[in-house]
């Protein structure tokens, strides 16, 4: 499928004809002046030849040598490359230096021919190329005078020839001059007219543009505007009364005031404000400084982009009510629901211990399970309280001066009926000192119970679940490592957000989700973090660092891997 053709493809495709037009012109006036060189030089050969045979010598080798650079410029018939015009110039002070030596030097007819490499680079262009024609001259005449002093070049008398030789030096040299001077002007008449229609280019780019492109003085006052301004905005009010003058009178000016010093002092600013002309519409304002005195300014229609900034903002607003009602709600119906709860729980018990006489056993196998099912259904409400707390920044730790095994042991205990039920082995790796912590030994507690809880869950009958407590420096360093049957990669990603779960539906009907975002949770609080490592099939370690350890200052940490003890939850 053929590609359209823009307007700015077609531009540069003019600009690029034009371009080689230009050098194809330039290319036809250079041969046109070797042309005549070559021509002056062999016209004078055989006129010379055969006015004066008796001065063949050394007139028509110095004649052959001036005209042979002319010949090898002829050659290439495209623009030679700025390392091609370097090795021209040096064949033309070759050519020049050997046809004065010949002439008699510095102060023969042909002495002017010196000069070639400075007529050959006026005609070839650019600063450079007369440089090195001029150094090339230089040298070109070093030569000559250098060889007319010791005698080798041969002399010619000033009549006869030596007239005719002078005036065709003369000739030629100021034709090459000349020349290059016709060229230098149209080149430079070339740039001029490339240049003035690259501003205008750029003009009509920028005038097309949606949006008010303007240079600023650093009060705000216009020294050009170009574009299309935004509904409100009018560009003869800016033109004569400033950028300032587009905003609505008040704080939206102001505010464009404040911009304007903000990017004089730091370099760039931006702001927004309601036009004057329309105070429905908003418009953005960027800023950035060119130069100490000079100021580039955009001002954009950001209607659309204002409203829907405002837009987000409000769903943020509503979607952070939403939430912190949900937090309010449930927080409040947890607490209403476990008001009833502990009488079922507390008459249940009643029946399990048979205070009022013995029970059938069906009635006794029904009081076990509403007791079962209530202390379930207490730690589910347990759990959204607490979540739900956290939510609302509600919850408020209850930090306290204890030792850290404590907890920890005590947490074992309570998991230690579930771990058997389960057949999963359970051990605690606990430091042999006491381990002062300062932190809520609730929170700390239903850490590691739902931690050991969560690897019994996934730990097949026969496993190990292993719970580890250290220190270094100020950290309490608490890890649980199972051998259970691992988390998934994708499973890992979501896990420790609210409500989310891992494994089968079987695992997932044992829960709500929260276990793991508790945990997070109540780390953060402690100004911690929670990492969760888990190969598939091979286990998970949920490992957790806080900062809650206080040693005494004269207390130095006890080497890694000693004075540790196995702690056996059956006690």
């Amino acid at each position: 499928m053929k590609e359209p053709v823009t307007e700015s493809a077609t531009d540069d495709a003019e600009t690029g004809r034009v371009a080689s037009a230009a050098r194809l012109g330039s290319v036809s006036a250079q041969r046109l002046w070797f042309w005549s060189w070559l021509g002056l030089v062999g016209l004078s050969v055989v006129l010379l030849w055969l006015a004066f045979p008796a001065s063949a010598w050394p007139v028509v080798p110095a004649l052959i040598a001036g005209g042979l650079p002319a010949a090898v410029s002829l050659f290439p018939n495209r623009p030679l490359s700025e390392r091609g015009m370097g090795l021209m110039l040096v064949v033309w002070g070759v050519g020049g230096a050997l046809a004065c030596l010949l002439a008699g030097g510095v102060g023969g007819p042909l002495g002017p021919w010196c000069l070639a490499p400075v007529a050959a680079a006026s005609v070839y262009g650019g600063r450079r190329r007369l440089a090195e024609g001029a150094a090339l001259s230089f040298m070109a005449a070093l030569v000559s005078a250098l060889a007319a002093l010791s005698g080798l070049a041969p002399t010619l008398p000033a009549e006869g020839a030596g007239f005719w030789l002078g005036l065709l030096a003369l000739a030629t040299t100021g034709l090459g001059l000349g020349a290059g001077l016709i060229l230098a002007e149209r080149r430079a008449a070339r740039r001029e007219l490339r240049r003035d229609d690259e501003v205008e280019r750029l003009r009509a780019i920028l005038e097309e543009q949606p949006a008010l492109i303007l240079s600023l003085y650093p009060h705000g006052r216009v020294r050009a505007l170009y574009g299309q301004p935004p509904e409100g905005v009018s560009r003869d009010q800016v033109r004569e009364l400033g950028l300032p003058a587009a905003a609505l009178p008040g704080a939206d000016r102001l505010a464009v005031i404040e911009a304007l010093k903000l990017a004089i002092a730091e370099g760039r600013a931006e702001t927004g404000f309601a036009p004057a002309g329309a105070m429905d519409r908003w418009a953005g304002l960027t800023l950035r400084r060119a130069e100490e005195n000079l100021l580039l300014a955009m001002v954009r229609d950001a209607t659309a982009e204002r409203a829907r900034e405002t837009s987000l903002d409000q769903a943020r607003q509503d979607a952070e009510a939403t939430t912190a009602g949900k937090s309010r709600f449930l927080a409040n119906m947890s607490h209403e629901l476990r008001t009833p709860l502990n009488a079922i729980m507390g008459f249940s018990d009643i029946m399990r211990a048979r205070m009022f006489g013995p029970l059938p056993d069906k009635y006794a196998e029904y009081g076990e399970l509403i007791h079962e099912s209530g202390q379930h259904l207490l730690d589910l409400i347990n759990d959204v309280l607490d979540m739900s707390k956290i939510e609302a920044e509600r919850f408020e730790l209850s930090r306290e001066v204890f030792d850290g095994r404590e907890a920890v042991s005590a947490a074992l205990r309570l998991m230690r009926l579930q771990a058997d039920g389960a057949g999963v082995a359970l051990r605690g790796v606990l430091p042999s000192e006491p381990l002062t912590v300062d932190a809520d030994r609730r929170a700390i507690k239903q850490i590691v119970l739902n931690l050991v809880s969560n690897a019994l869950k996934f730990t097949p009958k026969g496993g190990t679940v292993t719970v580890t407590v250290q220190s270094f420096e100020d950290l309490l360093e608490l890890i649980v490592v199972d051998t259970g049957v691992g988390i998934s990669r994708e499973d890992l990603e979501r896990l420790g957000r609210p409500y989310e779960q891992a494994g089968d539906d079987t695992r997932r009907q044992l829960g709500t989700g929260l276990g793991l975002s508790l945990v997070r949770s109540f780390a953060e609080l402690h100004g911690g973090e929670m990492v969760i490592e888990s190969v598939l099939g091979e286990g998970t370690t949920v490992s957790l660092r806080l900062p809650v350890v206080m040693r005494p200052a004269s207390q130095t940490p006890p080497p890694a891997g000693g004075n540790v003890i196995a702690f056996n939850p059956r006690g």
